[in-house]
């Protein structure tokens, strides 16, 4: 019985931050800049966490992960489907570990 009560509780202290922001969200209005700012959020979070794994992806060589990332971000800029974008920077990549 103490288990199932301590599952419940951690299943309502891991849901609950996660749905509540979505109720309060809906009936708060922010200004101009503020709304900004949260839409750059996702792109700093993808950028944190992209951009340290492109320069150690070959250690002592950093510049096979920055022209991986550059071709994909060439690519990625003119809209090419995300598989392209991923075969091309991972066969750049490749290509400048073999020289």
């Amino acid at each position: 019985m103490t288990l199932t009560l301590i599952i419940i509780a951690m299943a309502l202290v891991t849901y609950l931050p996660r749905v509540l922001p979505v109720f309060i969200m809906d009936h708060l209005q922010f200004p101009g800049w503020v709304n900004k700012w949260l839409k750059a959020i996702p792109y700093a979070a993808l950028g944190a966490l992209i951009v340290p794994g492109i320069f150690t992806v070959e250690p002592g060589a950093p510049v096979v992960g920055v022209i991986g990332g550059l071709v994909a971000a060439v690519i990625a800029y003119f809209r090419g489907h995300i598989m392209i974008v991923i075969i091309a920077a991972i066969a750049a990549a490749f290509i400048i570990q073999r020289f």
